[in-house]
């Protein structure tokens, strides 16, 4: 005799539900799922954070920041790293409506490591997917804490963000001391001040072409000079690049005053820094100091350093009015008329250094080991035992090899890459289950 299975109506109804929790539990957890990363924000309330299956760049869900309000959010992951090696990671990100409250280009969808300036070009506005490359050294570091950041260290954005395919490369170290340094000439400045104490007041100054002729001059006496103050440790090929369209914007603050920083020249020299591999950037712009009378003589060079422009060491170089230009080139009485260029560019060392775990006496504390400026030479003598580290009674407070070799991370440091896989996701059910077990043990490690 033949029968037939009957089915069960409750059954059914059971199967039904254990394939809808078990589907809805999939779709959660595709939309939460964050592996290994964490999500850190500066305030709460304004930001959400999802992997979205919807606008994607390849076949994995993205990693979506959403900052409802200006806010500084990312996706982090801490990693191994080996010192003093250099590493590239890149991903691919899409924006839409993203701006920065202050309007400063460190802010926007970027990669950057958590607690630290360092940091990619960021993307703003509305973009279709675009790569993004972030390469830094690892320094002392054993370990660094990874960003995949709407906002900035020092800025707040706001708008959405999708980020995907991350990828970590290692490279090479480049042992070459020889730095290749930029120096941009302003020709004019043509502004409304915004801030401080001459808000509101236009400012129109341009070069003289003395000045122009001063700047190279000394750019050429800094390429012999870095030579021998270093001990020859290190040496400087400049390039000077006149540029002719004038700066519309500058900065200020208290303590310096008015300047040109990295966001007011970025759309007259970011063309050149593309273009080429640059170690440091000088900047000289006419400018005295607009926090005094119009009627003060500027006495001397006003040098700012210690900034960065894309990991890049900055500084700008402002000139005095040409009243006091003649002073600012070679004679009997002025034999070391470059000293602004080897200060500011020692404040980057300094600053790698210290950024190393290094140990150093700190650039202006020359006085305190008895070094004083002299009347022809200026402060000559401190900066070839700062190099040198021969300062007296120092004990090894000067300038280590290492300051001479921690020149930025460029492409050139990855003709050779070692693609790692730290930042790796499962690609199918079974990579995944496995990435749960692990995170289960690693739990429960750190639990015992």
């Amino acid at each position: 005799m033949e029968t037939k299975g009957k089915i069960n109506l409750k059954t059914v109804i059971y199967i039904l539900i254990l394939v809808i929790i078990i589907l809805f539990g999939r779709y959660i957890y595709c939309k939460y799922n964050y592996y290994d990363y964490i999500k850190g924000v500066r305030e709460v309330g304004k930001t959400s954070f999802t992997r979205d299956s919807n606008i994607v760049y390849s076949n994995m869900d993205s990693y979506k920041i959403e900052n409802r309000d200006f806010n500084d959010a990312m996706f982090c992951k801490e990693i191994s790293v080996l010192p003093n090696t250099a590493y590239r990671v890149s991903c691919m990100v899409k924006t839409e409506d993203v701006e920065n409250q202050d309007g400063k280009i460190t802010g926007g969808a970027q990669i950057s490591i958590n607690n630290t300036t360092e940091c990619s070009r960021p993307v703003t506005g509305t973009t279709d997917w675009t790569e993004i490359t972030f390469m830094f050294n690892s320094n002392n570091r054993t370990n660094v804490e990874l960003g995949f950041r709407l906002g900035g260290y020092e800025e707040l954005s706001k708008g959405t963000a999708w980020f995907s395919d991350f990828k970590i490369e290692e490279g090479t170290m480049d042992s070459d001391t020889n730095w290749n340094v930029a120096c941009f000439m302003i020709d004019n400045i043509t502004t409304t001040l915004t801030e401080g104490e001459k808000a509101g007041d236009s400012v129109n100054l341009k070069v003289s072409s003395e000045d122009i002729e001063t700047i190279r001059k000394n750019l050429s006496r800094l390429e012999d000079s870095i030579v021998e103050i270093s001990g020859k440790q290190m040496s400087m090929t400049c390039d000077f690049i006149e540029i002719k369209e004038p700066l519309t914007t500058l900065s200020y603050d208290e303590e310096n005053k008015y300047y040109a920083g990295p966001k007011d020249v970025y759309p007259l020299i970011d063309e050149y820094i593309m273009e080429e591999e640059y170690d440091y950037i000088y900047v000289a712009v006419r400018l005295g100091d607009l926090s005094q009378s119009s009627e003060t003589l500027v006495e001397d060079w006003i040098g700012l350093g210690s900034m960065e422009y894309d990991q890049i060491g900055f500084s700008n170089i402002r000139l005095p009015d040409d009243r006091n230009s003649r002073i600012y080139q070679y004679s009997s009485y002025h034999s070391f008329p470059e000293e602004v260029f080897v200060h500011e560019f020692l404040h980057t060392l300094e600053r790698n250094e210290e950024e190393n775990g290094n140990d150093i006496a700190e650039l202006h504390s020359y006085a305190e080991y008895g070094y004083t400026q002299n009347i022809t030479s200026g402060l000559l003598r401190w900066y070839e035992d700062y190099m040198q580290n021969t300062i007296d009674g120092g004990e090894n407070k000067g300038l280590t090899d290492f300051a001479y070799t921690s020149k930025p991370i460029h492409s050139s440091n990855f003709n050779y890459p070692i693609e790692l896989d730290d930042l790796d996701e499962p690609h199918n059910l079974i990579e995944e289950i496995n990435s749960i077990i692990k995170r289960v043990v690693r739990l429960f490690n750190k639990e015992a």
